[in-house]
């Protein structure tokens, strides 16, 4: 199931480090590794469309598993 989520990108310091939207709301998705480096940078505001993956499990654990499908920098 597709969803589309707003919010800013944040890069925490938990193991090799792992990337993060947090949205407006408040709530944190973890960025699945291999995601477009455009929206990679902290502080960076963005919409993006995707999967979140409940078959995956990270070493960070930050929140769900956002597979980034397609994103628009705002």
């Amino acid at each position: 199931m597709s969803i589309t989520l707003t919010g800013t990108i944040e890069r925490r310091d938990i193991g090799t480090g792992a990337w993060a939207l947090v949205t407006e709301e408040g709530v944190t998705y973890e960025i699945l590794r291999g995601a477009d480096k455009d929206l990679l940078k902290a502080g960076q505001k963005a919409k993006v469309k995707g999967q979140v993956r409940e078959d995956i499990m990270t070493a960070a654990m930050i929140g769900p598993v956002l597979e980034v499908k397609s994103f628009e920098v705002i």
